[in-house]
């Protein structure tokens, strides 16, 4: 359905009140700041600690289990050695002797090289340990900062959230006042300008935001009301001191009922 036929007065005065609710969306959003990133930033931090320390338990667990099978090799080496002392009892020439014999030997390298690896693995559990405990260490005061940022940011949620969202509707209602042309141009405007200020007032015969002066006859026509008139340095659309102070005080009522 076509919008009703409006003059250029009210079409800037609906484009200054769309701007007093978005401007005050933003200073919602600039009090949570970083904090969203913050927390997100925290929590992938933390989930990567949680991920690590499961790693180290687990090397952990693999080292311990690498222990045990060495221990178990030299049960069966020394049971080994012990038959084949046994058997040497029982040869019947040096040559059965010095195979067996041999044999013992090896069992004994085996021996040697396993309790050599349970050295080198009881070691490496002391470094597993060492950076398990700074991890940990690491984790808690990461998992107690990152209850703190979300308690913080859940504190700024409750008080703005309500009002935020109630500001957004107000926006798409105001949104739906104004032709689709100067939405959009409104939208360029505020997407590409400092502190997303898309309709501005003269302020002391400059343009609010970029501070340029205003020629004396081009904010008599500001004053009238008859155009939409935009700067020339940075794009914004113009209206008159007394125009955006009348909006100002209308929309701090609204505002105020949020």
């Amino acid at each position: 359905m076509a919008k009703k036929e409006v003059t250029v007065e009210e079409k800037l005065r609906a484009l200054f009140d769309l701007q007093l609710i978005d401007s005050r969306v933003d200073e919602i959003r600039n009090v949570r700041g970083e904090l969203p990133l913050e927390v997100e930033d925290l929590e992938d931090e933390v989930a990567g600690l949680n991920t690590r320390m499961e790693k180290l338990n687990d090397d952990l667990s693999q080292i311990d289990d690498n222990i045990k099978g060495k221990k178990i090799m030299i049960e069966e080496a020394k049971t080994l050695i012990k038959k084949y002392n046994e058997q040497q009892k029982n040869v019947r020439n040096n040559r059965e002797f010095n195979s067996l014999s041999k044999e013992v030997e090896f069992q004994e390298l085996e021996i040697q090289l396993a309790e050599k690896h349970i050295k080198e693995f009881k070691a490496q559990i002391e470094q597993k340990k060492e950076v398990i405990a700074e991890t940990k260490e690491k984790l808690t005061e990461r998992q107690t900062h990152l209850k703190h940022k979300k308690s913080e940011l859940d504190d700024i949620l409750k008080e703005t959230e309500k009002e935020e969202q109630a500001l957004i509707a107000k926006s798409e209602e105001y949104e739906k006042q104004i032709e689709d042309r100067l939405v959009n141009a409104y939208k360029r405007i505020r997407g590409s300008v400092k502190n997303g200020l898309a309709v501005v007032p003269i302020e002391r015969g400059a343009s609010g935001g970029s501070y340029f002066t205003i020629p004396p006859q081009v904010q008599m026509e500001i004053a009238a009301r008859k155009k939409i008139i935009t700067d020339e340095h940075s794009g914004r659309i113009l209206v008159d001191p007394n125009l955006a102070n009348e909006e100002r005080e209308k929309m701090e009522k609204i505002f105020s009922k949020i």
